[in-house]
């Protein structure tokens, strides 16, 4: 892996999505769903606090790399995906919070998740 794609403290994370991150912005990736006609997606959400809500106030984003995350893995109706009643039938198969970026490396590590495979909430058809 080229060292502009992963991060200087060794993580997997490609250098642009640990920057999301940090922004407090959210990442999600596709996974198997329990069977067909179903769809998976976990996705992993910073959490932000009043700095957060005081930045945004002053018209700036704060970067923190000591956020805390959380992480969601829901699975919906295939076809309910694009309507406004996505959340009928949907299911919250597992939820975890990460008290920083190694905690959260972690997690995803014991979900089977590689952080490469995380992308911004509109390359998907997530609706969460």
């Amino acid at each position: 892996m080229d060292s502009q794609d992963s991060t200087d403290d060794g993580s997997d994370w490609p250098v642009d999505k640990l920057t999301a991150l940090r922004l407090g912005r959210k990442l999600v990736t596709e996974v198997p769903a329990s069977r067909p006609g179903r769809r998976a997606f976990v996705d992993v959400s910073p959490i932000r606090d009043r700095s957060d809500d005081r930045a945004r106030d002053e018209g700036w984003v704060r970067a923190d790399r000591g956020r805390r995350f959380r992480l969601r893995h829901r699975e919906y109706d295939g076809d309910r995906l694009n309507g406004f009643d996505h959340d009928i039938g949907a299911v919250l198969v597992a939820s975890a919070d990460a008290a920083d970026e190694a905690a959260l490396r972690a997690a995803l590590t014991a979900w089977g998740l590689r952080p490469d495979a995380f992308v911004h909430p509109w390359e998907t058809d997530d609706p969460g």
